[in-house]
């Protein structure tokens, strides 16, 4: 069947939308996409973390980048159709080494200063269309990232180092977004998840339906989530979208 045959798309969110949090789908999920959903809509990924860390999520080396209709890396950035590349831009042709180095510099001093129950390695991660800072550090295990998780909802760790982020560097034209569990997403203003729309607008005009978890003001799926040209859904788990999806698409 092929996508003027099908009904509309729908673009998902990784972390916490099929998957727990950095965690590998499980296979019921992917067999209700590919064998339920696939017979009735155009699927397709949007992620804020890079190709290598959603091919990981997705099920590793069995999964192939033609598996799905559409999948954007880094919110659109690396953008694949049918498992072929169709765009790739990068954030530091776009900002240039001066900007990148006084973002890179104040994120570092910040975090140094950060008094946190633990901390570990990797406190930036420099990926093609987005910076991304991490107060703990992304060397954390999974229940160390669980530990941080609860510090910063009750702390507001990650929300105060925006709003510090905000104020002294104002004049870099930056966005910062929460993501996931422990991190900030940073990119170009217009470089988050609605990014990707434009791939896809003109094909599915008024048929798009996205399915993300941090959907409320601040986090990495508000913006795409209240796009006029998305059906924006949220959802609290793997088993919450598959759950809603059943329920909109009549599927048993």
């Amino acid at each position: 069947m092929d996508a003027n045959q099908k009904s509309c798309l729908c673009l998902f969110d990784i972390d916490g939308t099929l998957t727990r949090p950095r965690q590998v789908i499980d296979n019921e999920m992917m067999l209700f996409l590919k064998e339920k959903l696939m017979k009735k809509c155009i699927i397709g990924l949007v992620g804020g973390s890079d190709l290598v860390k959603i091919r990981e999520q997705m099920g590793g080396d069995s999964f192939n980048l033609s598996d799905f209709d559409y999948i954007f890396a880094e919110n659109g950035l690396v953008a694949f159709k049918n498992g072929v590349e169709i765009a790739k831009e990068s954030i530091a042709c776009f900002l240039g080494e001066e900007k990148l180095q006084k973002l890179i510099n104040y994120a570092l001093r910040y975090m140094s200063e950060l008094i946190l129950p633990l901390k570990r390695g990797h406190f930036i991660e420099f990926r093609t269309g987005l910076i991304n800072l991490c107060p703990i550090g992304r060397s954390c295990t999974q229940k160390e990232r669980n530990l941080f998780a609860e510090y910063d909802a009750k702390h507001k760790i990650r929300e105060k180092f925006i709003q510090c982020l905000e104020r002294d560097l104002s004049d870099l034209g930056l966005k910062y977004s929460i993501g996931g569990q422990i991190s900030i997403d940073v990119f170009p203003v217009g470089w988050d998840k609605t990014y990707c729309l434009q791939f896809l607008e003109k094909d599915f005009h008024n048929r798009i339906h996205f399915f993300g978890d941090k959907t409320n003001i601040g986090e990495n799926d508000y913006e795409i989530f209240t796009d006029s040209r998305v059906f924006g859904h949220t959802v609290i788990s793997p088993e919450d979208t598959k759950c809603q999806l059943a329920s909109i698409f009549l599927l048993e």
